[in-house]
């Protein structure tokens, strides 16, 4: 008896397959909670090396924000404590879907800036200024996310990617906000019926 080689396994999917949506995506409530428990953490560390000139909170936020980031990127994002923690806190919330590629580039840049800020805290041991501002960045691009929904990373990957991404975070991949003039012209002009 002589057996077949079964096909190679198909690698698992990055994001969540969700029925009646064609590609992986992730819940961008979950996302944003989690990005909010992360700029808590990080703020307060932040802060704490601003004002005290005491770093060691800030290398712990970095640790921890860099192991959260390789989980969500090489493991699977549900095993990630604040992910985890932000779809606790949304379950009783509906769900809203985001294409999972355009949270991968997010999530990639989220990961070089903490490392670029961990090699210049630890081993170039650059001015604390500088990694003040690198850190400061990124808590400014974490506070657009949990804050207004804006996600640097998305936007990045609707600019570059060859294809023109589906279900971005507001649906700014289809949107068009009217200009404007038209706005006003509506307002002085209601539609009677």
């Amino acid at each position: 008896m002589s057996t077949s080689p079964s096909p190679p396994a198909a690698p698992p999917d990055f994001g969540e397959r969700v029925e009646g949506i064609d590609i992986p995506v992730f819940n961008e409530r979950a996302v944003r909670a989690s990005a909010g428990l992360l700029f808590l953490a990080g703020i307060v560390a932040f802060m704490t090396a601003a004002l005290t000139d005491n770093y060691d909170p800030l290398r712990a936020f970095a640790f921890l924000f860099i192991v959260d980031m390789m989980l969500r990127l090489f493991v699977s994002a549900r095993y990630t404590p604040s992910m985890f923690l932000g779809a606790l806190m949304v379950r009783r919330q509906r769900p809203e879907r985001v294409g999972a590629d355009q949270k991968k580039l997010a999530w990639t840049l989220g990961l070089g800036m903490a490392f670029t800020s961990c090699i210049v805290m630890g081993f170039f041991a650059i001015d604390d200024t500088v990694t003040l501002v690198l850190c400061g960045v990124c808590l400014s691009i974490l506070f657009l996310e949990t804050a207004f929904g804006i996600c640097v990373g998305c936007f990045l990957y609707r600019v570059f990617a060859k294809e023109k991404p589906q279900l971005c975070p507001g649906d700014t991949c289809n949107y068009v906000p009217p200009r404007r003039t038209e706005k006003r012209r509506q307002s002085l002009n209601p539609t009677r019926n």
